[in-house]
């Protein structure tokens, strides 16, 4: 039962979509042919921009949706001649060609420019109560200082810089100074292994390692330090490891390895920004996928900011001040849209949370809540299923008035924990969206929102395509999967642009696992290789 007024979110987005021109843009190169899925069918009967009228406009219009979104959301050096050249047949994805940006520049400088006091980091450290508050103008000083120093020990542009560190703000200072300087960062999840460490930094042709002597996390010590030292005897590429420090524990320090608070302390808290192309790499991140080896999968400078910017505002409905905590590590995708680049873009306050769900008691998320004042919150369904299973004192122990939107990513949940996290942590008035989304589509395609205002939200099921996304369900002969309560593998059939670009080093080996099956479609594997249709656009996973 819909509303016919707009949410906050879809309303604000229309006042980007004024320079809309209504003419049907050039397709790209067999990208949108064959099934469309249901988008365009609605929109003779939808209201003038409501969400149905604005998915159409998006499935029918691509270029002039993405193109005016894109002039009006990202700061640009030079504009693009060609908002999109896709085809799904060779894997070909382009979005914005000939514009030039920076996106250190998108999510520290202009903010700088108009607010340079305001928080973009909230630290949450290990440690209960000892949060740590970052300006713009410091994460910015910061970002420019570690820039300088991968320059300062041989890193230029195209480089390869591998992030082995846990959820911090020189993390994000070190992900921010690579985009600062065109390199190409891959953070890795600081709990793997050296084995699994060296052959992501192999297979990258990594130049420089950044990490810490030591992580903390839910009180236990983890020695990052030595795992790194393992890993680069077997990594030939690796010229420097800068180290910094987490604890005051003293560590080994060889030949490879730069103190990097000393080095930092040498360097200008200014560096100019390099002005990359829309399709030039701006990071890759490894996937095991099912079967095979770590697959890097490649995203690249505006087309992946502008989308995780846009999902982060619509889909949680952020407002200028609120405060967003994303619990999710750095090190996964989720960690790289929504607590680095699509809150920072926005100019929003993202919460970096360090610990676990249950230290030092199964309360900690709820007291950090009540603590920073937290207005959307982001976690996975496992750890949803965790707190359950301790009752609902430690939620109802904390004051969460200041919540007004929760969020699952990661893996489908369950009605129960849907239910409970519901009534019982959002007292049964905060909207919930479940999402679907993983590392190859850059950020949320299909989540309850955005919507129209007041529209229903079923449990458990992530329910609604974001604008751009079109899904299909195949069946095993290739054909086109129709009707409500059926099954089929999920497909996309248009492109949009936070997708990936490819895997590193192996385009045929990307062509061949998300095109080859059906043709002009992308398949989505991994997580979720099957859908349903139950009614309409709705879909679960």
């Amino acid at each position: 039962m819909a509303a016919r007024t707009l949410s906050r979110g879809v309303g604000r987005l229309l006042g980007s979509l004024r320079g809309l021109s209504g003419q049907p843009a050039r397709p790209p190169r067999r990208a949108a042919s064959g099934p469309t899925g249901s988008a365009p069918a609605v929109a003779a009967a939808a209201q003038p921009g409501s969400y149905p009228a604005l998915s159409a406009q998006a499935a029918r219009e691509p270029a002039a949706f993405w193109g005016s979104l894109a002039r009006d959301t990202l700061v640009w050096d030079t504009p693009y001649h060609t908002v999109w050249d896709c085809d799904f047949s060779t894997g070909k994805i382009g979005w914005f060609l000939g514009g030039q940006l920076n996106v250190s520049v998108n999510c520290l400088d202009q903010h700088v420019q108009k607010s340079p006091e305001s928080v973009a980091l909230i630290w949450e450290r290990d440690e209960p109560g000892t949060e740590v508050r970052i300006t713009y103008r410091e994460l910015l000083e910061t970002t420019c200082r570690l820039a300088n120093t991968l320059k300062t020990h041989g890193v230029h542009r195209g480089d390869r810089v591998a992030i082995y560190m846990p959820v911090s703000p020189l993390a994000v200072a070190a992900m921010l100074a690579c985009a600062r300087i065109g390199a190409v960062h891959t953070v890795i999840f600081a709990g793997f292994s050296a084995e699994s460490l060296a052959g992501r930094i192999n297979d990258a042709k990594c130049k420089v390692v950044i990490t810490f002597n030591q992580g903390l996390r839910g009180g236990r010590v983890v020695e990052l330090k030595k795992i790194v030292d393992e890993a680069v005897k077997h990594c030939p590429t690796v010229q420097h490891v800068l180290v910094a420090h987490r604890t005051d524990s003293k560590v080994h320090m060889g030949d490879l390895d730069v103190p990097l608070e000393q080095e930092m302390a040498k360097e200008d808290p200014v560096c100019a920004p390099e002005s990359m192309g829309s399709e030039d790499m701006l990071f890759m991140l490894y996937t095991s996928g099912s079967t095979g080896m770590p697959k890097g999968i490649v995203h690249t400078q505006a087309g992946y900011l502008l989308y995780a910017a846009l999902t982060h505002k619509l889909v949680f409905d952020h407002q200028p001040g609120d405060i967003f905590g994303c619990v999710a590590d750095i090190g996964w995708i989720t960690g790289h849209s929504y607590v680095v680049y699509g809150p920072l873009c926005n100019g929003a306050t993202s919460v970096l949370f360090e610990s676990t769900p249950v230290y030092p008691d199964a309360g900690r998320y709820w007291e950090t809540v009540e603590r920073l004042k937290i207005n959307q919150f982001y976690g996975a369904p496992t750890a949803v299923r965790l707190l359950l299973k301790y009752g609902d004192a430690w939620v109802k122990k904390y004051d969460r008035s200041s919540l007004r939107t929760l969020g699952s990513v990661g893996e489908p949940i369950n009605c129960e924990a849907w239910e409970w996290l519901h009534r019982v942590v959002g007292d049964s008035r905060c909207t919930l969206v479940d999402t679907w989304w993983q590392t190859e589509t850059g950020g949320i395609c299909i989540a309850p929102r955005p919507s129209e205002e007041g529209a229903e939200i079923l449990p458990a099921m992530a329910m609604r395509p974001f604008f751009g996304i079109i899904p299909v369900l195949m069946d095993e002969k290739g054909s086109v999967v129709e009707g409500s309560n059926v099954s089929g593998a999920l497909c996309i059939s248009q492109a949009w642009p936070g997708m990936a670009r490819t895997i590193y080093g192996d385009h045929q080996r990307f062509v061949d696992a998300y095109f080859k099956a059906y043709p002009n479609m992308l398949q989505i594997v991994g997580l979720f290789r099957e859908a349903t249709r139950n009614s309409g656009d709705l879909l679960e996973h």
